[in-house]
Order: structure tokens, then C-alpha cells, then sequence
């Protein structure tokens, strides 16, 4: 497999940074996650812990941006509180995210190996749940 990598968007990370600064608070918000939609528009969003699994930031951002009219995401980013910096999805996220944008791209890395690569070079070879739909008649 050969990852092709993208331009690394700063201004994302330092969106979702900002936003783990001052957005998470304590426990129950420890992540949070920007995305750059199609039309330019940067939607950020904070997880929501709970011991039952409550939704990682990258899918509270998804219905954020849903909600702001934002359903093109062109690349994401999720970043740790107490500036733990950039965080690769979770295999949870990793196939919602592929299922809804077959051609996002996602920052991924740490400090100075920050790069950005397509959600499909972090989930080869996966279940795409559109390709198992029955079509509707």
C-alpha cells in the first residue's frame, strides 16, 4: 500500500487546538476535532465521554457540521486536551468517517511528522457499507 500525503492544513489544527483549550473541560470533553467543509467553512466539536461509550469528537463533528449545513467535510483533524496535540480516529471512527466521506482526508501524526493522508490509507482494505446496500426499488 502507498500512502499519497496532502497539504497538512494548520489552520485546522490550530482550530481544533483552540478548541480543546478552551471547550474541554474536565472528564467529559477530552477531545475535540476540526473539519474544513467543502465550501471552506471550519466546524469544530468536543467528544462527550461517558462510561457507555459516549461519541468521539470526530462523529459529534459530523452532526455539528450536518447542522450548519455543512455535509461536505474535505479534511478533518482531532486534537487531544492539555495540548497532547494531533490524534489518529479511532477504528470506530475510522469506518463512520469512510462511510460518510469516501474522500476525506485526515491529519494524522505527532509534532513535526504531522501529515495528512486519505481516510481510505487509514482503513485498507475495508467494509464499505454503501457497497452493501440493497437498492431501493
Amino acid at each position: 500500500m502507498t500512502t499519497q500525503t496532502h497539504h497538512v492544513d494548520h489552520e485546522l489544527i490550530e482550530a481544533a487546538a483552540d478548541a480543546a483549550r478552551t471547550r474541554c473541560r474536565g472528564d467529559n470533553h477530552t477531545m475535540a476535532a476540526a473539519a474544513r467543509a467543502q465550501d471552506g467553512r471550519i466546524v469544530t466539536a468536543v467528544n462527550a465521554y461517558h462510561f457507555t461509550g459516549g461519541p468521539c469528537a470526530e462523529l459529534v463533528l459530523i452532526g455539528t457540521a450536518a447542522a450548519q449545513g455543512a455535509y461536505e467535510l474535505d479534511t478533518i483533524v482531532a486534537v487531544g486536551d492539555r495540548d497532547r496535540g494531533v490524534v489518529a480516529p479511532c477504528g470506530r471512527c475510522r469506518q463512520v468517517l469512510l462511510d460518510y466521506f469516501p474522500d476525506l482526508k485526515v491529519i494524522v501524526g505527532e509534532g513535526d511528522r504531522v501529515r495528512t493522508v486519505l481516510i481510505t490509507d487509514l482503513l485498507p482494505e475495508s467494509y464499505v457499507w454503501a457497497d452493501h446496500q440493497l437498492d431501493a426499488e
